[in-house]
């Protein structure tokens, strides 16, 4: 892993915004996006004890997806054709994968999940990715393929090849990556993880050719 790249693009990027991500230079540059309400949301929705109603629980999945800036319009129509065609035992089985994902055995979640959506064609980084991060968004990552491809690339992170299809495996060693990276750069710079993923993204396409 490449942290000697990663510092000078922290001095760089703070040369430029000294107060990071609350600069008031730095949001002309980006598109606005609050993840407070959208958060406060997901909570509600996909509370613990509303996965007593699997209807319920299906139907906040899509509503937070719905809301969420980071999957596409096309992503999202796919999904809510899906999950309009599924009956009360599918929509039972795809509750406990969401469940098992946001608070029981994660890994058993995430590969659950995937296998489900796998069925309809949408088992994509973004899909599984987008719930876990508005929930927890200091601890889990939203993966957006091309910006995840270019830092596994630019800082060099050993042992991981990116593929279309989610794995936990994959997700979890990444993110660890991530998490050390985190750590050894400046708390202006990640207001949360995709703050972060934010900041990488820009400090790429800004400063790599330098």
């Amino acid at each position: 892993m490449n942290i000697e790249k990663l510092k000078d693009y922290e001095v760089e990027f703070l040369e430029q915004y000294p107060e990071g991500f609350d600069d008031k230079n730095f949001f002309a540059t980006m598109k606005s996006f609050n993840p407070f309400k959208l958060e406060e949301f997901a909570k509600d929705v996909l509370k613990k004890e509303n996965f007593q109603n699997p209807s319920l629980v299906v139907e906040g999945f899509l509503k937070v997806i719905n809301k969420s800036v980071f999957v596409s319009v096309y992503d999202k129509m796919k999904l809510r054709d899906m999950i309009s065609s599924l009956n009360s035992y599918e929509k039972d089985m795809l509750s406990i994968e969401i469940y098992e994902l946001l608070y029981g055995n994660k890994k058993e979640g995430f590969e659950g999940l995937v296998a489900f959506l796998a069925q309809y064609k949408l088992a994509k980084w973004t899909i599984v990715s987008v719930v876990p991060y508005t929930i927890k968004r200091h601890d889990e990552y939203f993966i957006k393929p091309t910006t995840t491809k270019n830092i596994i690339k630019t800082f060099e992170l050993e042992g991981l090849t990116y593929k279309p299809k989610p794995s936990f495996e994959f997700y979890e060693k990444y993110t660890k990556y991530l998490d050390k990276m985190k750590s050894s750069i400046d708390k202006s710079l990640s207001p949360d993880n995709v703050g972060f993923t934010a900041f990488l993204k820009v400090a790429m396409d800004t400063y790599e050719d330098k």
